[in-house]
């Protein structure tokens, strides 16, 4: 079963594409790259530098999903690759789930490809998620330290 909740001491766990939830952290996840998008490229992080993204979609015996590809990994994945995402995380972007790598995970090539049919029809990425907002931890707006109006 996928991990839930966030810890950063957490053991990464295997899991399948199909038990992904929205709050799956730490999770090694292998599949099937079955197409990719064309690459955009973006202004991302707090700097604004440019990157280039690309999203695959990847698939397992339970299940797809899309994996945000950034930067020198879009090169890496080519599609029928079996790869393998160590300490991946998955994120909502538009309230549809991606997995992502980030900064504490890996991407590889895997060795063996990937056993079995994969199925195309659970598509994790196109069930739509609400997002809990968070809660307001904000301080004063008046007489504190935030902005002054």
């Amino acid at each position: 079963m996928a991990v839930e909740g966030f810890s950063r001491r957490r053991e990464p766990v295997d899991t399948k594409v199909g038990e992904l939830t929205p709050t799956s952290r730490a999770v090694n996840v292998i599949a099937k790259t079955i197409s990719k998008s064309e690459v955009r490229n973006i202004a991302a992080g707090r700097d604004g530098a440019p990157h280039r993204v690309c999203d695959a979609l990847v698939a397992d015996t339970t299940g797809c999903i899309y994996l945000t590809l950034w930067d020198d990994n879009i090169e890496k994945v080519k599609e029928e690759d079996t790869v393998s995402v160590k300490n991946g995380y998955i994120n909502l972007f538009r309230g549809n789930m991606r997995l992502n790598v980030g900064r504490y995970g890996t991407l590889e090539i895997a060795e063996q490809p990937l056993e079995g049919e994969v199925n195309t029809e659970n598509n994790m990425s196109t069930k739509v998620y609400e997002r809990e907002r968070r809660p307001y931890r904000g301080g004063r707006r008046e007489g504190g330290y935030g902005r002054r109006y």
